[in-house]
């Protein structure tokens, strides 16, 4: 299967993802709109979307971003698999019609998700993961309600089976986080975690944050 990545920053990568494709043989292609001229790939050529996050809005006016949600639009009528975290997953969202606006909170650091589905089988009900966000999605009609925090109800949704959108991070490993806060330490303040940038790096990622994500992508990809 080929998987195409679409990469927004160079400080949010793959993370577990790439352990996942690399397991199951899978060939990954990265691509890297917001610097190379929005060079994106064909929906034709694209087995499984990965959309990761970013710094920037689905309200922005880059095109670019607006071409990516007309890949994201194609490969849902070809019924192909789609996997967003952050500004993938409002991406998603957004090129169904739905609104993004601002959170009720900042959310930055780590903290817990709930799940709100037993849809997907084998998820714990309470996980702890990463957070980088002051956006939300709205949820698509006819999605379910897959993950909730306590500060923002909408954390993650499940679509047609094979397509999902989660507003955390399942998919950093220890030099990801490190890689993060490194770079985007100043957007740390004025959250309600309170976490500082060494509390966030020294914090000991769950283990079944991995085991989580590869069920996800399994599921969205069988």
């Amino acid at each position: 299967m080929r998987i195409n990545v679409l990469q927004h920053t160079p400080n949010e990568n793959m993370g577990s993802i790439a352990d996942w494709a690399q397991r199951n043989g899978h060939e990954v292609y990265t691509y890297h709109p917001y610097f190379y001229n929005g060079v994106l790939p064909k929906a034709d050529e694209t087995d499984f979307l990965v959309v990761l996050g970013g710094p920037m809005s689905p309200n922005d006016t880059d095109e670019w971003i607006f071409q990516e949600r007309v890949l994201i639009r194609q490969l849902m009528k070809q019924n192909k698999p789609i996997f967003g975290a952050c500004f993938g997953a409002q991406q998603i969202s957004r090129a169904l019609g739905y609104v993004v606006s601002k959170s009720p909170v900042k959310e930055v650091g780590w903290d817990k998700v709930y799940l709100q589905s037993d849809i997907i089988p084998g998820i714990p009900k309470e996980l702890t993961a990463l957070h980088w966000h002051e956006d939300m999605f709205q949820i698509p009609k006819g999605a379910t309600l897959l993950f909730s925090s306590e500060l923002v109800k909408n954390q993650g949704f499940l679509l047609n089976g094979n397509i999902l959108g989660l507003q955390f991070h399942f998919e950093p490993q220890e030099n990801d986080v490190r890689e993060i806060v490194t770079n985007d330490f100043a957007y740390i303040c004025d959250t309600l975690q309170g976490q500082t940038a060494k509390e966030i790096i020294d914090f000991p990622i769950p283990k079944e944050n991995k085991e989580v994500m590869f069920k996800l992508l399994d599921f969205i990809t069988k």
